[in-house]
């Protein structure tokens, strides 16, 4: 999927990656889309409620080797 940044959150524990990614997405204009990488298995259901939340759209959840990889499109 193409992507116009990515945040590397691989380490980090909630909220941190969710407040990365929420500032990360500041920077980006509406329609760019954030790839995020993590280690957290309780992103699965923090980007899920923070795309609700937001309005930001969640277009994809993958998990491989223990690292979960989202991709938000900014409103």
């Amino acid at each position: 999927m193409n992507f116009d940044k990515e945040l590397d959150a691989r380490g980090l524990n909630c909220p941190l990656p969710i407040l990365r990614a929420k500032k990360t997405l500041g920077e980006l204009a509406g329609g760019q889309v954030l790839k995020i990488i993590a280690t957290d298995p309780g992103s699965v259901k923090d980007f899920a409620a923070f795309a609700k939340q937001t309005g930001n759209e969640l277009l994809s959840t993958a998990e491989a080797g223990g690292e979960y990889t989202f991709f938000i499109k900014k409103k």
